[in-house]
């Protein structure tokens, strides 16, 4: 099941990861980030090499997906629904 939360960023730059987010991600452990048009994509480095075409193939699929819902092709449902599609992606 995929997690959504919301966080801001500090006057220094700094965001915080929710709690729940950030319980495989310890102290001082190296992250990369990606950057797609408006989306960041954040992972873990250890991570990153072993899966880094299916990362940058999200980032297309993300950023094709926003383009859609911007251009107004998109479908209102409701939130089990929407649960049920994310999970059978």
């Amino acid at each position: 099941m995929k997690n959504i939360n919301i966080t801001k960023m500090s006057s220094k730059g700094q965001i915080v990861i929710p709690q729940d987010m950030r319980k495989d991600i310890k102290e001082g452990e190296k992250l990369v980030i990606i950057q797609s048009g408006d989306h960041i994509i954040l992972k873990k480095l250890d991570k990153f090499d072993k899966q880094l075409e299916e990362d940058l193939e999200f980032a297309r699929r993300t950023e094709e997906a926003w383009k859609r819902y911007e251009n107004g092709k998109f479908k209102r449902m409701d939130f089990d629904d929407f649960l049920k599609e994310i999970e059978a992606w």
